[in-house]
């Protein structure tokens, strides 16, 4: 990898690359992944290259719902594994949710050398090598384990495909999606859907669990019975939004209002918008179905 100085105002960017393309190097990550990074920076550096407040609010709805489910399973692609293997399995051993491979360019090589990766991360068991076509898709990612993904609850897909996205939902299954465009179909599909850097999102989901886990269920479930997905999509394409707007003004050379005293004027917090939702409801939504949680 080529070595890029830290104080370089890109430095996180550029690591990134670095590591996706290593990840294509050691045949971990296809060539048509350096594509769709590219694509999920460009909305990286719309949203501000920072975690905004309602991709950590589903971010922590997430971690609620993995650590709820009964049959947890983090999907695992090319991309991701080159980027984040350690807290990958660092995610899995604290919520007890399965590792599984899953690839659209799917090879056996592939799926080996991914697998072989999470294991020199301190992964114990990493399914995806004996799956079967069991999903309804006419491509690879069909392909998923019976006690894996196929019979998941709980989903965490980072850096998903739509249409593995969708399926999952249609067969009842929750799902998590880390997405940083909130218009593709993914984060439309998604149950939960983090709009946020993939790096940033398991970082910062690791880091919410040990407190999570002092929790009751029934403190877990009021976060759970909150959540409103779509606020958390409109959320994300106001941030746009306003980010693009103020770019515009500052070439134009268009100063932000200020009040009589010169002071920039206080803006009001966002207000979040808190879904009020029958308990029990709430609490079926694992043994009904992920549809419940878009009702």
């Amino acid at each position: 990898m080529t070595e890029i100085p830290k104080n370089h105002p890109r430095y996180e960017s550029l690591v990134t690359r670095e590591q996706i393309s290593a990840g294509v190097d050691k045949g971990i990550t296809s060539r048509q992944g350096l594509i769709a990074q590219g694509r999920g920076e460009a909305f990286d550096y719309l949203i501000g290259e920072k975690t905004i407040e309602s991709a950590e609010y589903a971010e922590a709805v997430s971690v609620a719902l993995l650590l709820l489910a009964k049959k947890p399973v983090i999907s695992v692609n090319g991309n991701a594994a080159a980027l984040a293997a350690a807290d990958l399995v660092t995610l899995s051993k604290l919520t007890g949710a399965l590792l599984e491979v899953n690839l659209f360019h799917r090879t056996d090589e592939r799926v080996k050398k991914i697998i072989d990766e999470l294991k020199n991360n301190g992964a114990d068991v990493v399914l995806g090598e004996n799956a079967e076509p069991l999903l309804p898709l006419e491509h690879e990612r069909a392909k998923v384990e019976r006690e894996g993904i196929y019979d998941a609850d709980v989903i965490f897909v980072p850096l998903e495909d739509g249409d593995r996205c969708k399926v999952l939902a249609e067969m009842k299954k929750l799902v998590i999606a880390v997405d940083l465009n909130p218009l593709s179909r993914t984060a439309q599909t998604a149950h939960v859907s983090i709009i946020d850097n993939f790096k940033r999102a398991v970082s910062n989901m690791i880091k919410m669990i040990p407190e999570f886990k002092e929790m009751t269920e029934k403190d877990l479930w009021e976060i759970v019975e909150a959540y409103d997905n779509n606020i958390v999509l409109v959320d994300a394409i106001e941030t746009i939004k306003e980010n693009l707007t103020a770019e515009q003004n500052k070439i134009l050379g268009i100063e932000d209002e200020k009040n009589n005293n010169g002071a920039q004027p206080q803006k009001e917090p966002k207000k979040r918008v808190r879904m009020q939702r029958n308990a029990e409801i709430a609490k079926r939504v694992m043994s009904r179905g992920g549809d419940l949680m878009m009702e």
